[in-house]
Formats: C-alpha cells, sequence, structure tokens
C-alpha cells in the first residue's frame, strides 16, 4: 500500500478530534482510513463474495469488545487482540472470515503515535487473516472516562455447504486437541503491568488461528467442535462444551503443555494456569479415527506446530471435567469463579 502524506499534526488526541468538524475527518483519514482503506470509505460497506453465493453457505456474524491494559504487552496489543479474537470466533465456528468493522473509543490525551502503532498492528493482522477492515466509528471521550483506547470489532464471514460445528455435537471418545501451549497471554499481561516486580521474557500467544482451523476441517472432515481458550482459560471453554455436548472430558495434566515460566509464576503467585487467559489457543473435538490426521495438520501450521492431544470426551459423569493428576489421581475441574486477572483483553 502506497503511504498516504500526514495530515494530522497533532501528537495528542483532544477533544475537538471527537467533535464532527475538520479535527475528526483529519484523525480519521490519516490514522485509519488512509491505512485501512482507500479514502472515501462510507459508514456502511457494500460488500461481495463469491462464497455468499454457494447453496447451502451461510453468514456468520460475531462482535466483541477489547479493553486489555496495557494497552501495548510483549508479543501483541489491543489492536492485534482486536483483529484476531473477533477472526478466531468466527473460525471455531467453522466460518471462513472475510469482512471486519472497528470502532474506537478514544480517551483525550491518548497519543497519537501509539494510534498508529495500534492501526499498522491491527492492519498486519487483517492482512494475514485474508480479511479486510471495511468500516468503523471514532468517539473521544474525556480524560479518566476510559482508559486510553477501548476497541470494539465485529466480523462477518462464511460457513461453506455441509460445515457444523457446535459443542452439542460432541461423543464419548472423541479425541481433544490444543494448538499450543496455554497462559502465556495471561501471565504476559500480568507481568506487563509492573505491579508485582515480576521480570520474565513470555510473550502473549495472541494470533489468528483461521488458516490452523482450516487446515483441521480439511484433514478431519468429522471435527465435531472447537472453542478458543480466552478469558477463563481452557478450563472453563472444556466446562462449557461438556455441559453442551452433555459428555464428561477427562484431562491428562501431564500432557497440558505449558511454558515452565508460566507455570512457575502460576505456582508463586497461587494461580491455576487452566484458567489463563490466551489469545491464540484453542482446544478442537475430533473423532478418534481422525485425531492423528487433525493433529498433523495443526503441526503443519505456524500456530498449531506446538498441538497435543490433551483429554477425551467419555460417557456423561457427576461434573463436566476432571483431570488425572501427574500423581495418579483425579480432580474436579470447574468453571472459573470470579476473575483471576483484570481487564485481560
Amino acid at each position: 500500500m502506497t503511504a498516504q502524506p500526514r495530515t494530522l499534526r497533532d501528537q495528542r488526541v483532544t477533544l475537538s478530534h471527537g467533535g464532527g468538524g475538520k479535527a475528526m475527518r483529519d484523525l480519521i483519514e490519516d490514522v485509519f482510513t488512509s491505512v485501512f482503506a482507500p479514502p472515501g470509505m462510507e459508514d456502511q460497506a457494500r460488500l461481495s463474495h463469491p462464497a455468499l453465493t454457494e447453496p447451502g453457505a451461510q453468514l456468520a456474524m460475531t462482535t466483541d469488545s477489547f479493553v486489555v491494559s496495557p494497552v501495548e504487552f510483549p508479543g501483541g496489543d489491543i489492536g492485534k487482540i482486536a483483529v484476531c479474537g473477533t477472526v478466531n470466533d468466527l473460525a471455531v465456528g467453522g466460518a471462513r472470515p472475510l469482512w471486519l468493522s472497528a470502532s474506537f473509543i478514544i480517551e483525550e490525551g491518548c497519543e497519537v503515535a501509539l494510534l498508529r502503532r495500534i492501526v499498522a498492528s491491527m492492519a498486519a493482522e487483517a492482512a494475514a487473516a485474508g480479511v479486510s477492515i471495511v468500516t468503523g466509528d471514532t468517539k473521544v471521550v474525556g480524560r479518566g472516562a476510559a482508559d486510553t483506547v477501548f476497541i470494539t470489532t465485529s466480523g462477518v464471514g462464511v460457513i461453506p455447504p455441509g460445515r457444523d460445528l457446535r459443542a452439542e455435537a460432541i461423543q464419548p471418545g472423541d479425541v481433544a486437541i490444543v494448538n499450543g501451549v496455554l497462559g502465556n497471554h495471561g501471565a504476559a499481561i500480568l507481568a506487563a503491568r509492573g505491579d508485582l516486580a515480576l521480570t520474565t521474557a513470555i510473550e502473549s500467544d495472541c494470533q489468528g488461528l483461521g488458516h490452523l482451523m482450516e487446515a483441521v476441517i480439511t484433514a478431519a472432515p468429522d471435527t465435531r467442535a472447537a472453542r478458543d481458550a480466552t478469558r477463563g482459560g481452557l478450563a472453563s471453554a472444556l466446562n462449557e462444551m461438556a455441559e453442551a455436548a452433555g459428555v464428561t472430558v477427562e484431562l491428562d495434566e501431564t500432557a497440558l503443555p505449558l511454558h515452565p515460566e508460566v507455570k512457575g509464576m502460576c505456582e508463586i503467585l497461587g494461580l491455576d494456569p487452566l484458567y489463563l487467559a490466551n489469545e491464540g489457543a484453542l482446544v478442537v473435538f475430533v473423532p478418534e479415527d481422525q485425531a492423528e490426521a487433525a493433529l498433523a495438520a495443526m503441526r503443519g501450521t505456524e500456530a498449531g506446530r506446538d498441538a497435543v492431544i490433551v483429554g477425551r470426551a467419555q460417557a456423561k459423569g457427576p461434573v463436566p471435567v476432571t483431570m488425572r493428576t501427574a500423581f495418579g489421581g483425579t480432580r474436579i475441574v470447574d468453571m472459573l469463579i470470579g476473575d483471576q486477572l483484570p481487564r485481560i483483553c
């Protein structure tokens, strides 16, 4: 994309940038539409795509708001999360993500240079995911009314004919696979806040999972369901899926992929890594006879190179999720109660 000449000279956002006049137009054209789309981007997008005409194809839509603090952290920023989070919500439902909208609530005093970095990050992730940011909105609020910047993204994708991923389809005997290490995002955010004087090289796992999901579904056409393990971590995602399917999922503690520094941080702080947030991890259930094919397909992608089988679905028992511990016992893995870490995504 050819760089557009900059018209905005301000170094920080002021209330006039949200007033609807020339200052607002300059902010939007210079910082946002010059990166996301050609000049002339409208308040609504008119969209067409060949996949929409396929008999039996379905539209999928999702929306989410992002309020992470700090807005920049090792491995990502609020813009990267906003794109990846929405793309992933579509992908785990079997959709091929196509278009995003992006709305910004900006606090007065926010550095324009920070906005430029966030927007550049969003554009890079959208390009990597094969989606277009086609419309949006910008609001400016007074100091203290927000925390630097909040972003809301909505996404639209297409579910190809015959594809039907849903938690209710999980059956006893199905295998649960995760695509990589767990808890890195939550640990990275905790360290980045600086409240506990922690020093760590851990980076957020924030990444788009659309290409990985397409690879899995191609290799394992009877894939049952998938869920991204964001807030509430793997434990909460599995509890929701097991309850919907009417099964019990048994995890193997020795198989869980955890970074040694994440394990150490959790031990020091009394946290359970199963509940730490992820922004680039998912769990997918496939029939046992397609598990190896799905695993190989995952490992053939950058986002799934550390994929492992972590458990299996069984006939419904007294609780939705249990775990065989490293010591040979069994413990209940319940839904997250409360919140281990606030403002995580």
